[in-house]
């Protein structure tokens, strides 16, 4: 009982102040890629201790007391006795911690950081974790571990990947950071400009596979989506004066309020139009249009982000389908076309004129992007062009289609809904 109690007590520390303790060590050490070892050696050590002897007075001090003194060691070994390892020896304190006991009574008054400088620490790993000179795949990875605090199995289950894939990709992230002398600190205004396009993408990459699952059993990966939000509302407190920064919490915020409804008990989708929107998460609504009003106010106009997240508040605030404001949904998804041109957009915009002026008029939008090279092997091309033929009376033509589709989804979920609305084609 001991040990499953010491045992979910590391978890629970280690996933919400993981991100602070890298990023105390790493200012500490000067060393990213030191540090994030350093933070896992202390979590190990920790894995071990505490349920043996007791959860510590201050569960993030000890892990931070314990990742410091282990870069004492590995200054040691490599026979850097200069100035930042007598700082961090003096920081420690006479006599130091015992590695797996309590922080020690003569550091009680002392805070395991710079309290000042915490926000800009998770900021900074936020930065670093999604560096420009790294793929996007390793961007992903390195920010699920750093700031997500997620281990590598929940990173490779999440994505479906080999373990070691992502071990591979992490490992190849800090070694790439490092090549590229990438320093921890907070970028300057000009350099957050420049790279928080790529912050956001990652984010919600994290959360669009965790909404629609793009493969596997599941619909919706509920740990992928929270992490994405837990993240962009870290990032809102961080960033204040972003506007994008509060439209892609608003959008996700809106988007996860549907969650609830989305799914049976058995866990098959429910269509929108037969979603029970008592059951939509009000909390979430009421958080996402407050985030969407202060995009709105640090703004001058919404972008990709905000106006994806006013598309959101106008089904959250609709009674049903029919009540909708569709032409207003038509409106801004011509605005995000013209701010982020996609065939996805097109598709979506597609889905909203059929329902604003009906299937003719949508599916001429659709017939257009049926050369699009992004949406060559996605199911989500034929899944709308069946949808509209089947509405139009086009049956055997909405059959193919749809059967196309059943062949190109990857979540098994989402064919058993294609392989639905087949069964009930009237030839």
């Amino acid at each position: 009982m001991a040990d499953s109690t010491g045992r979910e007590a590391v978890a629970a520390v280690w996933r919400i102040e993981s991100a602070r303790i890298v990023g105390a060590l790493a200012r500490y050490t000067g060393d990213f890629a030191l540090a994030e070892d350093l933070a896992q050696e202390a979590l190990a050590e920790a894995l071990v201790n505490w349920p043996r002897d007791g959860v510590p007075r201050n569960p993030a001090g000890w892990l931070l007391t314990v990742g410091r003194r282990r870069a004492i060691d590995a200054f040691r070994r490599r026979a850097a006795l200069d100035d930042r390892y007598s700082a961090l020896a003096r920081d420690l304190g006479e006599g130091g911690v015992a590695a797996g006991g309590p922080p020690a009574e003569s550091t009680s008054a002392q805070t395991p950081w710079d309290p000042d400088q915490v926000d800009d620490d998770v900021l900074a790993l936020i930065f670093i974790a999604c560096h420009p000179v790294l793929s996007r795949e390793a961007r992903i990875a390195l920010t699920l571990r750093v700031v997500g605090g997620l281990a590598s199995d929940e990173i490779a289950k999440a994505f479906l990947a080999p373990t070691a894939t992502v071990q591979a990709r992490i490992t190849r992230a800090k070694k790439t950071l490092a090549a590229a002398r990438v320093p921890f600190a907070v970028p300057s205004a000009q350099e957050r400009n420049e790279r928080l396009g790529s912050v956001l993408s990652v984010i919600y990459v994290i959360f669009t596979e965790g909404s629609s699952a793009t493969s596997g059993e599941d619909l919706i990966r509920f740990d992928l989506a929270g992490e994405a939000q837990r993240l962009a509302r870290v990032l809102a407190r961080l960033m204040p004066a972003e506007p994008e920064v509060h439209g892609l919490l608003a959008l996700l915020e809106l988007t996860a309020a549907r969650f609830p409804a989305r799914a049976d008990f058995d866990g098959q989708p429910i269509l929108l139009e037969h979603q029970n929107r008592r059951r939509w998460d009000r909390a979430a609504i009421r958080r996402g249009r407050a985030a969407l009003d202060r995009a709105t106010r640090v703004g001058r106009g919404l972008g990709t982000y905000g106006l994806q997240a006013a598309i959101a508040e106008c089904h959250a605030v609709a009674a049903s389908v029919d009540t909708t404001d569709w032409d207003r949904i038509v409106l801004l998804y011509e605005a995000l076309g013209r701010l982020a041109p996609s065939p996805v957009v097109d598709l979506n915009r597609a889905v909203a004129v059929s329902m604003a002026q009906g299937p003719s008029a949508a599916l001429r939008i659709v017939d257009e992007l049926k050369t699009s090279a992004a949406l060559a092997n996605s199911h989500l091309l034929p899944s709308v062009r069946g949808e509209l033929l089947t509405r139009l009376g086009r049956s055997g033509e909405a059959r193919a289609e749809l059967e196309l589709a059943i062949r190109l989804c990857g979540n098994e979920r989402e064919r058993a809904l294609l392989a639905k609305k087949l069964t009930k084609l009237v030839v």
